[in-house]
């Protein structure tokens, strides 16, 4: 009969092998799928499985539960080199555990019992002059519950001759900060190449001791809410050799309770014809079907295009039989967002010009937009400028410091509305194409003042407030031909279309064409793709099935066609329709085919 040892007992019983000291000869994580990214491969474990949470880094950590006798080990092989010092460690959590590990003339052994928080387990040992392999352990024991582990690093150089591998990896590309919440950031890269292989990456966070990772995702927990945190990625092959880190990328946790935290992982957004008919039929604010996770209000508009002075006319029953009285709009508003839904106005349009030359215009826009905000409770502002509503000026040219007078006085409108209402105040934009992606090509009135203007006049707007922005969603419809990141222009109406249009968005493109002028990229939960509902709705209309072959090939790197994105973007937040009043007058096909799609996407 087995009894529980006490702690006392326990850290007598473990005196024996305590490790002389040792500082690893050559820093690099030689320990096959160290944070379980990939299951159980390359462990031989009892009564463990991998579980998604708690985690340390990554997505998965060893859960392992001794039973009896069992005390749930879980282990693997390494080969190393002779006389060597190595250092091994693993984050821990739960009940008691042990990290170890056993060879030629080799016994070291750690544990604890760390509880509900994450600690971590460090040993250290140096191998004897005929000690080629070392099996590394984790163990509960007797009569006590399940432990975590995850993050598992045994520092030092692999097996074998160091001479026969002396070629790092290549450096790892699209370096992306996705999905943000108030304690993690998600991190993601394209995948490096090496002569014989990568064995893993390690991603360090403000310059910290990196963390190993077998795939090429990485989130960080832990973090602070509202805090910005940098991190690199570098590639390691299994004889130690670690290429350069790559450039760092930063990204911004969110505050703990807004900023469209709420949204769902996958979102559809549909545009409700508040204002007006547009042939497609009214819908009462209480009959948008619950596919729907944002309503925007179309539209509010100016009471003249330099005025600044925004109204929002809700729609005649002269042209809109049905219309419900507005104390009944309202409570649909309030019956929407208790269901989770967030109802926003959208302002400009193709009819609603919106140029904010002068400081007074900025203020009128400011206190007209807050009143109608105010009025019907909503949940924040899209900004959907259209036609000559946005343009640059000859000479302003730099996209952190714009000089236009309508993109610095609508720069500084939007900034003072999202400090007026907080975190909580959602911000979405739905620009066309012409003012965002073919920036790539053009910028303004370009150098010899010969293009137009409105090339790219979105770009800087977007990029002021891009530690602001809920949600992009560029309209891929209405559009000529777009030059992608290949080169090659890309034609609406595709599968390649939205991808093209959607990978610069993620990847980041330069202004003009010129390298030191870069829009850099935005995180993958900013980011939806923006489509007609149906073919009466706008040019450009796609299929279902191609809509998700887009989708795919961007969230999974799958399906993909003659482009070939820069990265792959789990995160990809989802799609915007044009509109919900024309998915209704096509059978709703838009909002049950998508909605359905996204919900499947794992």
């Amino acid at each position: 009969m087995r009894s529980r040892a006490p702690a006392v007992l326990l850290a007598a019983a473990l005196t024996a092998f305590t490790a002389r000291p040792a500082v690893p000869a050559h820093a690099a994580d030689i320990a096959v799928n160290p944070g379980f990214e990939s299951g159980l491969t390359g462990w031989t474990c009892s009564h463990a499985e991998t579980v998604t949470s708690p985690v340390h880094g990554g997505t998965q950590a060893l859960r392992a539960t001794p039973q009896g006798d069992d005390l749930a080990r879980c282990e693997q092989t390494i080969t190393v080199q002779p006389d060597t010092a190595y250092r091994l460690s693993a984050w821990v959590h739960g009940s008691y555990v042990f990290l170890g590990a056993t060879g030629d003339g080799v016994d070291a052994s750690t544990w604890a019992s760390p509880g509900a928080a994450w600690t971590q387990l460090t040993t250290s040992f140096t191998t004897g002059p005929a000690t080629t392999s070392v099996t590394v352990h984790l163990n509960g024991w007797y009569g006590q519950g399940p432990y975590l582990a995850d993050d598992v690093e045994l520092d030092g150089p692999g097996g074998g001759d160091p001479q026969e591998d002396t070629q790092p990896p290549t450096v790892p590309g699209n370096v992306t900060v996705g999905r943000a919440t108030a304690s993690s950031l998600d991190v993601s890269w394209s995948a490096s190449s090496d002569d014989t292989g990568v064995a893993r990456y390690e991603v360090s966070r403000d310059g910290d001791a990196p963390t190993a990772v077998t795939g090429t995702r990485f989130t960080a927990t832990g973090l602070a809410p509202r805090t910005s945190y940098a991190f690199r990625v570098r590639a390691c092959d299994a004889a130690g050799n670690c290429s350069p880190y790559s450039g760092p990328v930063t990204g911004t946790t969110t505050d703990a309770g807004g900023g469209g935290s709420e949204l769902p992982e996958r979102v559809m957004v549909g545009y409700l014809h508040a204002s007006f008919a547009n042939g497609s039929g009214y819908i009462r604010m209480s009959d948008v079907p619950d596919e729907w996770d944002v309503i925007q209000l179309a539209f509010g508009e100016p009471t003249s295009v330099t005025s600044g002075d925004i109204r929002f006319n809700r729609c005649p029953a002269s042209e809109c039989p049905g219309v419900e009285p507005e104390p009944e709009f309202i409570a649909a508003i309030k019956a929407k967002q208790a269901q989770g839904k967030k109802v926003l106005l959208s302002i400009g349009g193709q009819n609603g010009q919106v140029q904010l030359t002068t400081t007074a215009a900025r203020d009128a826009f400011v206190g007209s937009v807050s009143a109608i905000i105010d009025t019907y409770g909503l949940d924040g502002l899209d900004i959907d400028f259209e036609g000559h509503s946005l343009y640059l000026n000859p000479g302003d040219t730099d996209l952190g410091h714009p000089t236009t007078p309508v993109i610095v006085n609508l720069i500084s409108a939007l900034k003072t509305l999202k400090s007026r209402y907080g975190d909580d105040f959602m911000l979405t934009m739905a620009p066309e194409t012409f003012f965002v992606q073919l920036g790539h090509q053009f910028y303004g009135p370009g150098p010899n003042g010969t293009a137009d203007n409105r090339s790219g006049a979105y770009l800087p707007v977007i990029h002021a407030l891009r530690d602001d922005l809920t949600l992009l969603h560029v309209q891929d419809y209405n559009s000529g031909p777009i030059m992608g990141l290949d080169g090659q222009y890309h034609t609406m109406g595709g599968h390649d279309f939205h991808i093209a249009m959607t990978d610069m968005l993620l990847a980041g493109f330069p202004i003009a064409g010129d390298p030191a002028n870069v829009f850099p990229p935005l995180r993958q939960d900013q980011v939806a793709i923006g489509l007609p509902a149906s073919p009466n709705a706008g040019n450009g209309f796609t299929t279902v099935s191609e809509v998700h072959k887009a989708f795919d090939c961007l969230a999974k790197g799958s399906g993909c066609g003659s482009y070939r994105p820069r990265g792959v973007y789990p995160d990809l937040r989802g799609l915007m329709a044009w509109s919900i009043n024309w998915d209704a007058f096509n059978g709703k096909e838009f909002s049950r085919e998508h909605r359905a799609y996204l919900d499947a996407l794992t």
